[in-house]
């Protein structure tokens, strides 16, 4: 592998590090129905193998730690093609935390175009 790929690999790392809850957050306050975690992993993957939010087995700790702080809440059922599967869903404080970090993310991305654009004594309105 060469090093800039290593380098990019830890950078995406990095930087999905902080957005993993907020797409968690997301996809489960625009679900239907409950979801399980390989389910939410599925649609937390971009097509393209460089670009991937969190992998499945590091995404459980995650959901956990959501649930831990009352944004989530789970139910265990039973499955017909395997071991019993664990649903989340999001509640009331979840959808209150994401309207927040969603602000906070728009915000944060509105600063880093102006950035990266060399505008940054650009004023948003």
């Amino acid at each position: 592998m060469s090093e800039n790929r290593i380098v990019d690999r830890k950078f995406s790392r990095e930087l999905s590090s902080g957005t993993t809850s907020l797409a968690l957050l997301a996809i489960l306050a625009r679900a239907d129905e409950p979801m399980y975690g390989y389910r939410i992993a599925k649609e937390m993957s971009g097509n393209d193998e460089d670009i991937q939010l969190i992998k499945q087995g590091a995404l459980y700790p995650v959901l956990k730690s959501l649930e831990k702080n009352g944004l989530l809440v789970s139910r265990v059922e039973p499955s017909v093609s395997g071991p019993p599967r664990r649903y989340y869903t999001i509640t009331d404080s979840g959808r209150e935390a994401l309207e927040r970090w969603q602000n906070l993310w728009e915000s944060t991305c509105a600063l880093m175009n102006r950035i990266l654009g060399g505008d940054i004594h650009e004023q948003t309105h």
